[in-house]
């Protein structure tokens, strides 16, 4: 396997510099997306005069930080967004990577659960240590040592990920007997029809209708996917790696995250996007 060939020489091994090429296209098309997206539902209007944002980061962050971070947001959302977009075409690859991931840290100071943000910014510095990002939407394919070293950090960070996800799972007695998801389908179920924005989710119905109660049965079935969750993310890494099984491992890897992705498309979109997008860098 390549990852250990790279380990083995000292990263000096070649490997195919596209793989880094065409994930960096990935990771401009999916922040671009994400970027856009934060325009909507409030996201323009945060730190508005008045808002209970701006009155959060003025205590936070003291009074004139408040009012800096307000005055910046609204040119800042503009600005990383077209960076993000010129990332994806390839123009000035490297400055408008360091604006994107510049860009994805300022949300660092406002959303409350920013795991989706940290992931952005490791496989940002990833790409950041890589020596040829390429240009345009050309990708070449040569041996190169050149992204040998950063699509080694991409493996690792995409495995950590998934290891840590996977041992949170298992330590959590409620994720693993299926409580967890069985009551927060059965919540959705509740819900759904009063939710402030009706499009946050995008859950098949016949889901919420077989499998929206308390019953033992479902709790039995949310079980089963808990535990198939739990054995994925831990084979995951291994099984993209390995030649022969990279193509049932793509396969079942996207019909996870889309699975996933179905219960909150807007906040998922850059995980599972990004998360998928990096299955390149486990191609040698």
């Amino acid at each position: 396997m390549w990852f250990f060939d790279a380990l083995m020489s000292g990263f000096r091994s070649s490997t195919d510099p596209g793989r880094l090429q065409l994930l960096r296209i990935v990771y401009g098309t999916v922040l671009a997306g994400r970027f856009a997206l934060s325009f909507g539902q409030g996201g323009w209007t945060r730190f508005a005069p008045g808002a209970l944002s701006l009155r959060l980061a003025k205590q936070r962050f003291g009074p004139r930080r408040g009012r800096l971070l307000a005055v910046v947001y609204r040119p800042a959302l503009i600005f990383r967004t077209a960076a993000a977009v010129a990332l994806a075409a390839g123009l000035v690859p490297r400055l408008s990577l360091l604006l994107v991931v510049a860009g994805a840290a300022m949300e660092l100071l406002y959303l409350k659960s920013p795991s989706a943000v940290r992931f952005t910014l490791l496989t940002g510095a990833c790409l950041m240590a890589a020596g040829d990002l390429g240009h345009g939407l050309r990708i070449e394919h040569h041996p190169s040592i050149a992204n040998t070293w950063a699509q080694a950090l991409v493996v690792l960070v995409t495995t950590d990920l998934y290891w840590n996800s996977a041992v949170q799972k298992c330590r959590s007695r409620q994720f693993r007997t299926g409580l967890f998801l069985a009551q927060w389908m059965h919540a959705y179920t509740q819900l759904k029809d009063r939710l402030t924005y009706r499009h946050q989710h995008a859950i098949p119905g016949f889901v919420d209708r077989h499998t929206g109660n308390l019953s033992a049965r479902d709790i039995r079935l949310w079980r089963l996917v808990a535990v198939t969750v739990i054995v994925a993310e831990f084979a995951l890494p291994v099984v993209l790696l390995i030649p022969q099984t990279t193509p049932y491992a793509i396969t079942a890897g996207i019909g996870m995250h889309a699975a996933f992705t179905c219960l909150k498309p807007r906040q998922l979109l850059t995980f599972s996007g990004l998360t998928v997008g990096t299955y390149v860098a486990f191609i040698g």
